[in-house]
């Protein structure tokens, strides 16, 4: 990996160096050397360390966080509530699955440029037929079981019971969700959340995945396996029949500009 793609990772993370130095056993000076180029050959362990920190596995909180007084015992994974979720600072992003607490990385202003397009045009849509969903993107907390095990905050997504719609979060699962994959949530995104939105009862379950190019529609409704389309041109919500088709076009545009960008950064 290169100086220039850990810098990436990090940045895709939301990584203090503080964090980082936690995570892969470096001291904060030596990182602070290294990502300011001051140190120009690291060490290979180093190296190897800082790869492993970057990696693309989500931060699974195994143990309370420090400092912070979340419970009076210590908890395992399977055991944290949303008692311990709401009682976490607001700076602290997670997402709690089945009593089992995930770092959130901030997004990429990639990521939320992408997901703010996409709610854009189902806002709009809603809006100009004055329908009766809701369009949400995150942040929201979606407590998706109605149970205490579980709140997670999707990019984007639909709720077509006011009922659920409560001042805190929305109860119980959306209607639609749509996820833009981003490197460290991806095993999150196609595999955990894939099976709990079938479960929880989600209608159609969107995967925007810009590293692939790919978009894959999910309608349990009607087809267990996805619909899979090239991160172009227009494609159908079947929540709306078809009447309702996003447009990626512009979205590839960003994705191109991004990826050039990236290739003269590691010129």
């Amino acid at each position: 990996m290169t100086l220039q793609e850990m810098k990436r990772r990090r940045q895709e993370k939301g990584y203090t160096y503080s964090q980082l130095a936690e995570r892969s056993g470096i001291p904060v000076g030596t990182l602070q050397k290294i990502f300011n180029g001051e140190t120009a050959s690291p060490r290979y362990s180093t190296i190897q360390a800082l790869e492993e920190a970057l990696g693309d596995e989500p931060l699974v909180v195994c143990e309370p966080v420090s400092g912070y007084n979340v419970h009076r015992r210590e908890k395992q994974p399977g055991e944290y509530t949303i008692e311990d979720y709401r009682a976490l600072p607001e700076e602290q992003r997670v997402e709690l699955i089945d009593g089992v607490f995930y770092d959130m990385a901030a997004p990429t202003t990639f990521h939320q440029l992408l997901a703010g397009e996409l709610y854009r045009q189902i806002s709009n849509y809603i809006l100009d037929r004055n329908g009766k969903c809701t369009p949400f993107i995150s942040p929201v907390d979606v407590q998706l079981d109605n149970d205490e095990r579980t709140m997670i905050q999707p990019d984007v997504i639909i709720v077509c019971s006011r009922e659920q719609i409560v001042r805190r979060n929305v109860m119980g699962a959306p209607d639609f969700v749509l996820e833009v994959v981003s490197p460290s949530s991806k095993r999150r995104d196609y595999l955990l959340k894939l099976h709990k939105y079938q479960n929880a009862g989600v209608r159609e379950y969107w995967l925007v995945d810009p590293g692939q190019k790919l978009v894959l529609v999910y309608f349990f409704e009607s087809e267990v396996c996805p619909t899979i389309y090239p991160l172009e041109g227009r494609i159908p919500v079947n929540l709306y029949g078809g009447d309702l088709e996003l447009e990626f076009d512009r979205m590839a545009a960003w994705l191109e500009e991004e990826a050039m960008m990236e290739r003269e950064a590691g010129e």
